[in-house]
């Protein structure tokens, strides 16, 4: 028993010890990557030094509180205007929400407060629109509300121009831009891995517990056709494989930290190989190295007919409902298989989508209709969007409506979950590149 508590202290004392190092001290113990929340771990199992050695598990990463979140964006802009974030907060305190996800690294791939980090330094990121931010993180703490840091990753303009080696390029070497004329960093360059990461780590240095990664991903638009990639970044891996190590590499730095790592991905990718393939997203894969992943599955990204649903944005509840089912079976034969999942904190839709042909207007009985279905589909996380930070709170439930309502909801889920109401039919296939992932 000494030995094992000795091979364990030696362990956790090592600093640069990850899921894939050996232990240094030569000793037969597994790293386990403990997911508190969960209490799931990932075994990296060392060979025993004899076949009489026991295996035992434990974790490399610092002990971490995990928040149930129900949540709303925030831009920059708004995060750093002190009455309209006073507003807000009253807001969250009124009613069941827990959390806010701040633009850190945004949609320009600037840094929206001033932050000293050499690359940051260097390219001269910050665009500083939050001023205050250790008084913003002290405001957030005493209101028992969750800061999660919404880092943009791939499509990133600003660090494209600045270090065009690091960027896309078509075949006459000129950067590669979108149809909206963004530029976009190439994701098989680590490199560009090691920026994120330190953005995600200054993040955490400065008060946010959780780094959500958004456009985590390669451009979707029919432009990505011009890009030509180099053997020597690719080393012969596809667009899916880049993705997924890079979550690895970065889950893996920054959990050390005691920060949670989350991504944003496309919904679309649970039922479709070829949308996975097209923007590098296995869904299941992906959240094996995730604490939380965060699928977009806002009514209007569905297509007509998509769930046997006529029209998925004027029909919320079931629309949510049977992308949630699409990812419990998909998790569930996951799991079967030996990996450990995330957990699912699905992004909602609360903003009305204009752009469609057919619409309706989301307000309060929409956005709720949304949160029912992610619980009747078995999850309890969530978190709304809305670009211009202007929500429908008289969806939300007040605290302790909402304690009432958990309470009620764990009774329930002794029982078989419902079957969802309707089966897919067509497949969604990806829009062209939305306004932002989330």
């Amino acid at each position: 028993m000494k030995r094992w508590i000795i091979a364990g202290v030696l362990a956790l004392a090592l600093v640069g010890c990850s899921r894939y190092e050996p232990l240094e001290d030569g000793s037969n113990a597994a790293v386990g990557i403990s997911r508190p929340e969960t209490g799931q771990t990932v075994k990296v199992e060392e060979e025993a030094a004899s076949s009489e050695e026991e295996v035992i598990s434990i974790s490399t990463y610092p002990p971490r509180g995990a928040v149930k979140v129900k949540g709303i964006y925030v831009s920059a802009y708004v995060a750093g205007t002190g009455d309209m974030m006073d507003k807000i907060i009253e807001e969250i305190d009124r009613t069941e929400l827990n959390a806010v996800v701040i633009d850190v690294k945004d949609d320009q791939g600037r840094i929206t407060f001033a932050m000293d980090s050499p690359t940051v330094n260097e390219i001269g990121a910050c665009q500083v629109f939050i001023k205050d931010l250790p008084g913003l993180m002290q405001k957030l703490k005493e209101h028992n509300i969750y800061p999660i840091a919404r880092v943009v990753a791939f499509r990133d303009p600003y660090l494209a121009e600045k270090k065009p080696e690091w960027s896309l390029h078509v075949a006459d070497g000129s950067i590669y831009r979108d149809h909206k004329g963004l530029a976009w960093v190439n994701p098989y360059k680590q490199e560009v891995w090691d920026y994120l990461v330190e953005v995600g780590k200054q993040a955490g240095e400065l008060g946010f517990k959780e780094i959500q990664f958004d456009y985590i991903r390669f451009a979707v638009d029919s432009t990505m056709k011009d890009v030509v990639f180099d053997d020597a970044d690719t080393l012969g891996r596809s667009k899916t494989e880049a993705i997924t190590e890079f979550i690895s590499y970065a889950y893996d730095r920054l959990a050390r930290e005691g920060l949670y790592v989350s991504a944003d991905v496309f919904g679309t990718i649970m039922r479709s190989q070829e949308d996975a393939d097209s923007v590098g997203q296995r869904y299941t894969e992906m959240a094996e190295y995730l604490d939380y992943i965060c699928p977009m599955i806002y009514p209007s990204h569905y297509s007509p007919g998509n769930f046997g649903i006529e029209n998925p944005d004027k029909e919320p509840y079931d629309t949510i409902r049977n992308a949630l089912k699409g990812s419990r079976e998909l998790l569930a034969a996951a799991e079967k298989e030996g990996s450990t999942q995330a957990i699912v904190r699905p992004w909602l839709q609360d903003f009305t989508a204009s752009y469609l042909a057919d619409y309706i207007d989301y307000k309060d009985e929409q956005v709720r209709a949304q949160i029912q279905a992610v619980y009747d589909a078995g999850y309890d996380e969530w978190i709304l969007w809305d670009a211009g930070v202007s929500y429908h709170y008289g969806g939300l439930l007040s605290p302790e409506e909402a304690a009432a309502e958990e309470a009620r909801i764990a009774e329930s889920r002794e029982a078989l979950l419902p079957e969802a109401t309707t089966e897919p039919e067509s497949e969604p296939g990806i829009p062209e590149e939305p306004a932002s992932d989330s």
